[in-house]
C-alpha cells in the first residue's frame, strides 16, 4: 500500500467508524423513547376503553396540556409509529453503512491488530 495514502485510509476508516457509533446511538435512543411510548400507550388503553373522557396530561414543546385519554391515545400512536419509521430507516442506513465499511476493510486488507 502506498504510504502517502495511509493518512486517507485511516481518516476514512475512523469516519466509518464514528459514522457507525453515531447510527448506533440514535437507534437507541429511539428505541427507548418507542418503548417509552409502548409503556404509556399500554396504561392508557386501559382507561381508553373504560374511561375515553378520562383528562390526562401530556407535554407538548415543554408546556403541560390537558387533554382527554380519547385524544391522546390517537397521537401518541402516531408518533410512536413515526418513531419506529424512523428506526427502520436508520436501521437500513446502517446495515448499508456497516457493508460499504466492510468492503473498505477488505479492499484495503485491513484487519484487527492481533491482541499481545
Amino acid at each position: 500500500m502506498d504510504d502517502h495514502r495511509q493518512p486517507e485510509i485511516q481518516q476514512n476508516y475512523t469516519r466509518f467508524q464514528s459514522d457507525l457509533q453515531t447510527l448506533a446511538g440514535k437507534i437507541g435512543e429511539l428505541e427507548q423513547e418507542a418503548e417509552e411510548h409502548t409503556l404509556v400507550l399500554s396504561t392508557l388503553n386501559d382507561a381508553l376503553a373504560q374511561e375515553p373522557d378520562r383528562k390526562c396530561f401530556r407535554l407538548v414543546g415543554g408546556v403541560l396540556v390537558e387533554r382527554t385519554v380519547k385524544d391522546v391515545v390517537p397521537a401518541l400512536q402516531m408518533n410512536r409509529d413515526g418513531i419506529q419509521k424512523v428506526i427502520s430507516n436508520l436501521t437500513e442506513q446502517y446495515k448499508s453503512k456497516e457493508t460499504d465499511f466492510e468492503n473498505f476493510k477488505r479492499d484495503y486488507n485491513i484487519r484487527p491488530a492481533a491482541l499481545g
